[in-house]
C-alpha cells in the first residue's frame, strides 16, 4: 500500500499544478503585459475587445480551444470575442489564408476545430493549396470556389494585415490572448497555465469595465 501511494503523490501533484498557478492573484508581469503602444479596437461595437491570435499548427493553441470554448459559453455580454491567425513566420501564412477563406465562405464555425484536430489528432500536413483544397471539399466546397476565395483580393488584404500584428501587439508565441488592445496575455507567462489565462482574461474584462 505504501508503495501505491508513493507512486501516486507526483501524479496528483501534477494534476494540482494548474491549479496552484490560477489561484493566485492576476498581476502585471506575471499574469499579462501591457501592450505598448496600446491598439485601438478592431470593431466598432463598443464592447471590450477579447483577441485570441493563434496559430493551426500550433499544439498548444489546439489544447487551449478546449479551455477557451468553455468561456465563450459565459463570456459577458459586453465582450467581443475575435479569433485572428498570427503569422510570425513565413510558412505560417497559408494557414492564415485558409481561415480567411473559409471565413469569408461562411464556413468557419464548422471548419476551425476540424481543421486543429486534422492537423493534430490526424497527423495531416496542411501546407499546400492542393491539400487545403482537398480538406475543404470534405467540408462541402467546391474546388472552384475555394480557388477563387483563396486567391481573392479581399482574403490577400487580410493576411497582408495580419502580418504586422505580431510587432504591433508585441507577440512572439501562441495562443496569446489580447484584451482591448492594451493587455497581452502569454499563456507562457509565469507558468500559469490555461486556467491562469482564462482567470487574467475576466479580472482584465473587470479592469476594463470599470474604467
Amino acid at each position: 500500500m505504501k508503495s501505491v501511494l508513493a507512486s501516486l503523490i507526483p501524479l496528483l501533484f501534477i494534476a494540482f499544478i494548474p491549479t496552484t498557478h490560477a489561484a493566485g492573484p492576476v498581476t502585471e508581469g506575471v499574469n499579462y503585459q501591457l501592450v505598448q503602444p496600446a491598439q485601438p479596437p478592431m470593431k466598432s461595437s463598443g464592447k471590450i475587445e477579447v483577441i485570441e491570435m493563434f496559430w493551426y499548427g500550433c499544439p498548444h493553441c489546439h489544447r487551449f480551444q478546449v479551455h477557451l470554448d468553455r468561456w465563450l459559453k459565459t463570456q459577458p455580454d459586453n465582450v467581443e470575442f475575435i479569433r485572428i491567425p498570427v503569422i510570425l513566420n513565413p510558412n505560417w501564412a497559408i494557414h492564415a489564408r485558409a481561415f480567411f477563406t473559409a471565413q469569408a465562405l461562411g464556413k468557419l464555425e464548422e471548419i476551425h476545430m476540424p481543421f486543429f484536430e486534422a492537423i493534430h489528432n490526424e497527423k495531416r500536413r496542411l501546407n499546400s493549396e492542393k491539400k487545403l483544397m482537398d480538406f475543404f471539399a470534405e467540408h462541402g466546397i467546391s474546388n472552384d470556389d475555394f480557388r477563387k476565395t483563396f486567391n481573392s483580393f479581399s482574403v490577400n488584404s487580410k493576411v497582408r494585415r495580419v502580418q504586422l500584428f505580431a510587432r504591433k501587439y508585441g507577440i512572439q508565441g501562441t495562443p496569446t490572448v489580447i484584451v482591448n488592445g492594451k493587455y497581452r496575455i502569454d499563456t507562457g507567462m509565469g507558468k500559469q497555465g490555461f486556467p491562469g489565462v482564462i482567470k487574467a482574461i475576466n479580472h482584465l474584462i473587470k479592469l476594463e469595465g470599470s474604467s
